[in-house]
């Protein structure tokens, strides 16, 4: 059985395109008007060059699967997804990213840091949940509070966050959130409770 835990973000998302033709204008482009490139090391690194949309594209198709690995058992399901998908549909809708998780000591990503803004937004774990987590006392108190070594970030809510639509529109789309965006994998709702949403209806 593969495992590719948390694979479902917008950096693994790739949409084909339709018409060939916007591969032989690349070529064309490239032979033509070569891009700037570097070797490193025997290694020739170019810079990117974009692809002109025909504003046509294929179906999305997951991809880079080497986080993936191998086991005989599954331990999450697809809950573990529909926060990931949450996720994606903030960061391309908003045009920015809901989490950051930089480690103020460390300037990369580190896993107390991403908990600790999912903190500040959500608010603390509930305690079940935390009984469940074979790491949680890594992160978390036994009263349930944050305890990994940094602060937290000033309190937030997805309201707050949010500064793109106003009325009916913005309590629409943030409901739809919220059916994702929970600390329980047993309170997000599926795919096709989530297809049926009021605010997708709306935008279909």
């Amino acid at each position: 059985m593969m495992n590719a835990k948390s694979s479902t973000l917008a950096d693994n998302v790739m949409f084909s395109i339709k018409h060939s033709s916007v591969f032989t204008e690349f070529e064309e482009e490239e032979m033509n008007n070569p891009c700037p490139r570097t070797e490193v090391e025997g290694r020739t690194i170019y810079t990117s060059r974009a692809l002109k949309s025909t504003g046509l594209v294929g179906p999305p198709v997951l991809c880079d699967f080497g986080s993936a690995v191998f086991g005989d058992a599954e331990n999450i399901d697809y809950k573990i997804d529909i926060w990931n998908v949450g996720c994606m549909i903030w960061d391309i809708f908003e045009g920015k990213q809901l989490f950051y998780a930089v480690d103020p000591e460390h300037k990369a990503y580190r896993r107390r840091a991403h908990l600790a803004e999912i903190t500040a937004l959500l608010g603390p774990p509930p305690k079940d949940l935390l009984t469940r987590g074979r790491l949680a006392s890594k992160f978390f108190s036994d009263q349930g509070t944050y305890a990994a070594g940094i602060d937290l970030p000033i309190s937030t809510s997805l309201e707050e966050q949010e500064t793109l639509l106003t009325g009916d529109k913005k309590k629409l789309f943030l409901e739809f959130m919220r059916k994702m965006l929970q600390w329980s994998p047993e309170q997000r709702s599926t795919a096709k409770e989530l297809f049926q949403d009021a605010w997708l209806q709306e935008r279909s």
